[in-house]
């Protein structure tokens, strides 16, 4: 098999200028500093010498970066803000140029980096999609031919002479995906824009891309949701300040980047988890988290049959019968798995409240989450202003199955989100027929 793509000693360096701060100062100060620092700038062009006030530091986005990939892989591209991932697929996409090492291409690209790339906002969609097809590289001929399935794809039937700049972010992007997906590339790029979409346009994006994949083209799918890498692709690469950190299967990519690019595996370390107050005028935060197992005894290894519960001490500070708390458990993708909260009853008990501290107990039954590792996100809210304190991810625990006949005997299970234990019955129907 060919590669599609190789990436050798790649580098890219930018200049970043950086100017002093002045303290504060009064204008007659002001004026005093202007009066001296034009008489030395005067000195300075007499001498020859700069004038500039401001200094440069060289910052490396990508540095000693290399991989190679097969034609028809479907990899995902893994890191924080700011590690380099957007740096790479300019690079690739050719938009920028590297400052070190070579990229070699086999076939055309098609990029989707940015919402409206290449769409010019005063043209008509229809005018948009013969526009952003040439730059993509397609001929008149091919995108007409192509025009109904990307109008059907894009669901703008409706504003296709309506001028670009009056779409909403969503449509913009799912004109732009649709372009760039029925080009047939060789190479397809696609970044974090889809997170603009809905889940349902999501979907369709995910399935298009698997087509496009399943006809043995290559896709570089760049994403925060871990679940969607998870889904799509094959393989990860991850990167972490500008290097390549790892380049691997998309199950230990995903592990790798959780526990040592972001830190999850520092958050096992306590239970109780005991928290700070997150900022000084807050009426109501959560102080401490913790998970009991079914013996009401701290614990961050349950077991699958047995019901757990979440514990989170509460400290009100001042009351309010605007107050509501909520619970997440989260899997190690970071999809939500259980949302819970307190405003589903009739009142809420934090709502009724004095000031002082407080404890909430939420059980989840056993029998629910399938083996794996989860992480527990608690929220106390104020409804007029949102959020007053959440705590995102902040304590982690293990689940394990010894106890059932599928764990024990390691019974096959396709993936899904819960594994609950539920009663199944067989009933022996009398069918006249049969007689």
């Amino acid at each position: 098999m060919s590669h599609a793509i190789r990436v050798e000693n790649l580098g890219k360096t930018y200049l970043i200028s950086h100017q002093q701060r002045a303290p504060y100062l009064a204008l007659r100060d002001s004026l005093s500093m202007f009066v001296r620092s034009l008489v030395l700038r005067l000195a300075r062009v007499a001498s020859g010498q700069a004038t500039s006030g401001l200094t440069k530091e060289e910052f490396w986005a990508l540095r000693n970066v290399n991989f190679e990939v097969e034609q028809g892989e479907r990899v995902g591209i893994v890191g924080k803000n700011g590690a380099g991932k957007s740096t790479l697929l300019k690079l690739l996409s050719r938009i920028t140029e590297p400052s070190t090492g070579k990229i070699t291409i086999s076939g055309r690209v098609a990029s989707l980096l940015e919402v409206g790339t290449g769409f010019h906002p005063e043209l008509t969609g229809r005018e948009n999609i013969f526009l952003n097809g040439a730059i993509l590289g397609m001929s008149k001929a091919e995108i007409e031919r192509k025009f109904e399935d990307i109008v059907a794809f894009a669901e703008v039937e409706n504003f296709l002479d309506v001028p670009v700049k009056r779409y909403s972010s969503g449509m913009y992007v799912r004109l732009a995906f649709a372009v760039a997906a029925h080009l047939e590339p060789e190479l397809l790029i696609v970044d974090e824009v889809l997170a603009v979409g809905d889940a349902a346009f999501q979907k369709k994006c995910l399935n298009k891309m698997g087509d496009v994949s399943r006809e043995g083209r290559t896709v570089l799918f760049v994403s925060h949701n871990m679940g969607a890498v998870r889904q799509f692709c094959d393989r990860a690469i991850v990167l972490d300040s500008g290097e390549c950190v790892f380049d691997g299967s998309v199950e230990d990519g995903i592990l790798y980047y959780q526990n040592n690019v972001i830190g999850w595996s520092d958050r096992v370390a306590e239970n109780p988890t005991t928290l700070r107050k997150p900022f000084e005028d807050v009426p109501i935060w959560i102080q401490s988290v913790s998970v009991l197992d079914d013996s009401s005894r701290p614990s961050l290894l349950l077991e699958h049959a047995d019901s757990f519960s979440v514990v989170f001490d509460v400290v009100v500070e001042r009351p309010s019968k605007d107050y509501y708390s909520a619970l997440l458990v989260h899997d190690s993708y970071g999809n939500n798995i259980i949302f819970t909260t307190d405003e589903d009853l009739v009142e809420p008990p934090i709502a009724k409240v004095s000031a002082g501290h407080y404890a909430y107990s939420v059980q989840i039954s056993g029998g629910l989450l399938k083996p794996g590792t989860y992480s527990i996100t608690p929220v106390v809210c104020l409804k007029r202003r949102g959020k007053v304190d959440r705590r995102d991810a902040v304590l982690r625990f293990e689940v394990q199955d010894t106890k059932t006949r599928r764990g024990a005997k390691q019974i096959y299970r396709p993936s899904a989100i819960v594994a609950p234990e539920v009663p199944w019955v067989l009933n022996r129907v009398n069918d006249s027929r049969a007689a």
